[in-house]
């Protein structure tokens, strides 16, 4: 009959303006211009108002309509596996011609071509030490300019008290390899990432050597296949970077 249609026509239209209160906040009550079948069926009634929440609404709903969005993931933590440390060797060092605390040096970290980074590290090093000193690389940061020198990299070193020491891997570690941390197993961040997300801000907290002199992050050491690396003269509880 038509009226039986009318009821029909009018208990969709009544979901359907409970689906929408639905995705009001569950902190929030408005008032809704709301119309039940008993209204339209009677010509003069006006709509009457209600209060609604979501909470409200889901008293009407089926457990399927009364879903809730889900939370967003957290954002990954930034660990020390966001560094790409690599096994490198010296090959050629000289004085930067304009900076009288910055040597310049070619360093091979098994690239096609050497990598060349400046160092502040005249005041601690002599000039002729530097070439065939096995180091450590940070190998994942953009290229940046020191005092005009094109520097694409950083040297790891342990400093305390005004001194500073190489970070070295062991003598027979293979030039190249990646330096892990044990339980810190991911892929190391872009050279843009590294910048975007102040990477180093959150990880060089963590880096020290413990009482032997040895590299860790967070009290896990620095490891390469053939064993752990170590500050150059076993600099003990000092900074890394």
């Amino acid at each position: 009959s038509p009226i039986t249609i009318l009821k029909k026509k009018i208990n969709m239209l009544r979901k359907s303006v409970l689906l929408t209160l639905s995705m009001i906040s569950a902190n929030s009550s408005i008032a809704t211009a709301f119309i039940t079948p008993q209204n339209l069926i009677t010509n003069n009634a006006a709509p009457f108002i209600v209060h609604s929440s979501s909470e409200n609404t889901k008293r009407y709903l089926s457990a399927d309509e009364a879903k809730e969005t889900p939370a967003a993931p957290a954002p990954p933590e930034i660990h020390v596996d966001k560094l790409d440390m690599r096994v490198g060797v010296i090959t050629k060092a000289w004085l930067h011609p304009e900076a009288d605390k910055l040597y310049c040096e070619e360093i091979d970290i098994g690239e096609e071509e050497p990598r060349q980074i400046a160092s502040g590290l005249r005041a601690y090093y002599n000039l002729e030490d530097l070439e065939g000193q096995r180091v450590l690389v940070l190998a994942n940061l953009k290229t940046r300019k020191l005092v005009g020198f094109p520097s694409h990299g950083m040297v790891m070193c342990a400093s305390k008290d005004d001194k500073v020491e190489f970070i070295v891997p062991p003598e027979d570690a293979k030039i190249g390899e990646r330096v892990s941390v044990e339980g810190y197993d991911g892929e190391p961040a872009t050279e843009n990432q590294i910048v975007k997300k102040k990477m180093l801000n959150a990880i060089f907290p963590g880096l020290a050597t413990n009482d032997e002199g040895v590299p860790c992050y967070k009290g896990v050491p620095f490891n390469t296949s053939t064993g752990v690396c170590k500050a150059q003269n076993n600099m003990a509880n000092a900074e890394v970077a």
